[in-house]
């Protein structure tokens, strides 16, 4: 299982530099989970940045994953991993999915540089 974060989604929608290795991992949506933190966040972002119907298609498209609910669990778990790594809310929601599920995170963002189980792939391009 993974957990594609926020920055990921974006980067994916926006055909990014990495946009490629977000779309590898996708081709599989079932061993995908997404926060709904992270429907928020690229909604929000989408709609704000484009239009509400480009943001309309990035939450229909995330929505083919396993969309995975805040819990009381996972809300406890990310407070503690918010203390502990200086995490943004939603990053440490997502942070905090992920482990409750034993999944890989895949991000560009460097917030969650040096923390075990997370890939960040730079935000410049691949070759530079």
């Amino acid at each position: 299982m993974i957990v594609i974060d926020s920055s990921g989604w974006l980067e994916f929608f926006g055909e990014g530099p990495h946009a490629k290795e977000f779309a590898n991992r996708l081709r599989q949506p079932a061993n995908v989970l997404t926060p709904t933190i992270a429907i928020y966040e690229v909604y929000k972002w989408i709609k704000r940045e484009r239009s509400e119907d480009d943001a309309m298609y990035a939450a229909a498209t995330m929505r083919k994953t396993r969309v995975v609910d805040l819990s009381d669990e996972i809300a406890l778990t990310a407070a503690d991993l918010s203390l502990a790594h200086r995490l943004a809310m939603a990053d440490a929601i997502i942070l905090a999915t992920a482990r409750a599920h034993d999944a890989q995170i895949f991000t560009t963002d460097s917030d969650f540089e040096g923390l075990e189980g997370v890939t960040v792939f730079s935000k410049k391009s691949p070759s530079g």
